[in-house]
């Protein structure tokens, strides 16, 4: 059976060896292991958008996050919401 990775930096051999040590972690160790590298991948994304508009604040950059990943009118959507709920805590 041919692997195939979708990247050009995993030789088939690595894979089967990676692949061979998520077959023998637990589903629970295997959920845990998703999350991190869903974090991890996260904080990457965080961390170019940073790189790329250091004039944005931690808020902008997560609001730049959520268009990338989820489209424009959802992350315009939050940042209306933040508006109209930090102008209801300054009443």
């Amino acid at each position: 059976m041919e692997l195939h990775t979708g990247t050009t930096d995993t030789s088939p051999e690595a894979l089967a060896v990676q692949l061979e040590c998520l077959r023998r972690m637990s589903p629970h160790e295997r959920l845990e292991k998703v999350f991190a590298w869903s974090a991890g991948l996260r904080e990457m994304a965080f961390a170019a958008i940073r790189r790329r508009h250091p004039e944005f604040d931690e808020v902008e950059v997560r609001l730049q996050f959520i268009g990338l990943t989820y489209g424009r009118e959802l992350a315009d959507n939050v940042r209306r919401h933040q508006m109209s709920t930090s102008v209801e805590i300054e009443r």
